[in-house]
């Protein structure tokens, strides 16, 4: 029989691209031939930062790229996301084809390719698979209460809640006080945790209309892979398992590759240490110096916008908490919009750099807290690493994360949208000293590694996913 082969297509952002290499390695470990396929932008990006090796690949492990039909005018653009969404949608179905087909066709050594396995967002994938005939499996990368709550968008707008009626509505607490309390699987949940693409006007707003189209799309997937494992998404993986042929459960997936020996795959592994971005790893030196629980570690993401008066609230706000901290930023500019005297003030119990090592970070005993955006990624390092959470979410699925995390899980609290030095201190310091979500974390941590260990519902999951790519 011939050796199982998946091309992976994930959209070209981090949130999708890092747990999308992941489970590419783990299935890579139990045999399945992978084709990665980056976009040609992103394919550069990873040469830029890791070198060239970094895509060359291994045995039965190889890196493709499509183009993402994009001009280099058009990245430098403010709607750049947008573009990118609809460009891929629209324009990377032909391409993947061509790809596919020439790995079928013409490439020695290569076997036929068996499943076609996009991420969210490039579900146009599921439909250049269908065409070949070849099955499919879509990665959601996302919370799977979003999902759900996703799921039910068309819903949300026969019933009238989107768009909203007019602007005043973001305004006049109605996202915070219209409660939903249909949706199957999740507990009542206020209309502005279902997503921020709620917060529109615009029948036509392109994140209401994909958060449409895209969940939709994945139910046409032979099956579907969620990054969560079953305890701690019970109620709403029982509601989607009546809407999906087929589910798998996989996370948390930084914990299964520790549990498969492949987190810190180096040296001959050129597929271990693949990054979009630097890491920089002296922040672990760094904490190495700080006591036990002691450490606020602070990171909102690639892509979460902070004014320079919200960094500066957030700065003091984290001075203020008396805590010491390792604060990451998008990039240099960012670390130039510090108060000028931020530095002085905080010397000796603060570090701030441009990246690290998140999963890395987390799980270092002198972590206590984190203060974080919510993405779904962000989440679940947090909850395998047991670590309490102070909550800032802003985006997408952020919203929906957040409350579980703080009203289904008991493992953080949740910070105002308009940010207050006075409330980030506080919230830091309950977060830091609560008893009661300390030990919450400590059961959710338990939880994700039995689910990752061999006889888990995450590993034996995967076993699943690596048998069915092989019938």
């Amino acid at each position: 029989m011939a050796r199982p082969h998946a091309v992976v297509v994930p959209y070209p952002c981090s949130g999708n691209v890092n747990p999308a290499l992941q489970l590419a390695k783990l299935l890579h470990h139990h045999g399945v031939y992978i084709t990665f396929v980056n976009t040609e932008h992103n394919h550069r990006r990873v040469q830029d930062t890791e070198g060239a090796s970094a895509v060359r690949g291994r045995d039965g492990f190889r890196f493709e790229a499509i183009p993402d039909g994009l001009s280099d005018a058009d990245r430098g653009k403010q709607d750049y996301g947008q573009s990118l969404l609809v460009s891929t949608s629209q324009r990377c179905a032909a391409p993947l084809k061509d790809l596919i087909l020439r790995l079928n066709n013409s490439t020695p050594g290569v076997p036929p390719v068996t499943c076609v396995l996009p991420t969210e967002l490039m579900s146009f994938a599921l439909g250049v698979a269908r065409e070949l005939g070849i099955p499919s499996m879509a990665f959601w990368c996302g919370g799977v209460a979003s999902l759900m709550g996703y799921l039910m968008t068309p819903e949300l707008r026969r019933r009238g809640y989107v768009p909203l009626k007019d602007e005043a509505y973001l305004r006049n607490g109605y996202l915070d006080t219209t409660i939903i309390d249909w949706i199957p699987g999740v507990p009542p949940i206020s209309l502005g945790d279902v997503s921020s693409f709620v917060r529109t006007t615009d029948p036509d707003d392109i994140g209401l209309r994909f958060s449409e189209t895209e969940p939709a799309n994945c139910t046409k997937a032979d099956a579907l892979i969620l990054n969560t494992f079953e305890d701690l998404d019970a109620d709403v993986l029982a509601a989607l398992r009546t809407m999906f042929p087929c589910i798998y459960t996989i996370g948390p997936l930084g914990s299964l590759l520790g549990s498969h020996n492949l987190n810190n795959a180096t040296g001959s592994d050129t597929i271990g240490g693949l990054s979009l971005w630097k890491q920089d790893t002296g922040c672990l030196a760094w904490l190495d110096t700080q006591e036990q629980d002691s450490v606020v570690y602070v990171n909102f993401g690639r892509h979460t916008v902070v004014s320079p008066e919200q960094l500066a609230e957030f700065a003091w706000g984290l001075a203020a908490s008396g805590h010491p901290f390792l604060w990451t930023v998008r990039d240099e500019a960012v670390l130039a919009m510090l108060p000028p005297s931020f530095a002085a003030e905080t010397a000796g119990r603060c570090l701030v750099t441009t990246w690290c090592p998140q999963e890395e970070v987390l799980r270092h005993p002198a972590v206590g807290c984190f203060l974080t955006h919510n993405g779904w990624n962000s989440t679940c390092e947090s909850l395998a690493a047991g670590v309490p959470m102070v909550c800032w979410p802003g985006f997408a699925d952020q919203y929906t994360n957040c409350k579980y995390v703080c009203e289904v899980w008991g493992v953080g609290v949740r910070m105002d949208n308009q940010i207050k030095r006075e409330q980030v201190a506080e919230r830091v310091k309950e977060a830091m000293a609560s008893e009661e979500m300390r030990a919450s974390a400590a059961r959710w941590k338990d939880a994700a590694m039995a689910a990752v260990c061999p006889g888990g519902s995450s590993y034996e999951n995967l076993l699943s996913i690596v048998k069915a790519l092989g019938s």
